[in-house]
C-alpha cells in the first residue's frame, strides 16, 4: 500500500469487518469517515 500523507485522498483499500465481511473504503463515498486502526493480537 502506498504510503498516504496529511490532506491527501486515501488510496482505495478494502478489509475484512469483525465479522469477516470485506468492507471497501469507497463504500462509504460521500460520507464523513473516521478510520480507528487497533491490534487485537496483543492483550
Amino acid at each position: 500500500m502506498p504510503r498516504v500523507s496529511l490532506d491527501m485522498p486515501a488510496p482505495e483499500f478494502s478489509l475484512p469487518d469483525l465479522n469477516g465481511d470485506l468492507v471497501s473504503l469507497s463504500d462509504f463515498l460521500g460520507r464523513t469517515n473516521v478510520l480507528l486502526v487497533f491490534n487485537r493480537g496483543l492483550a
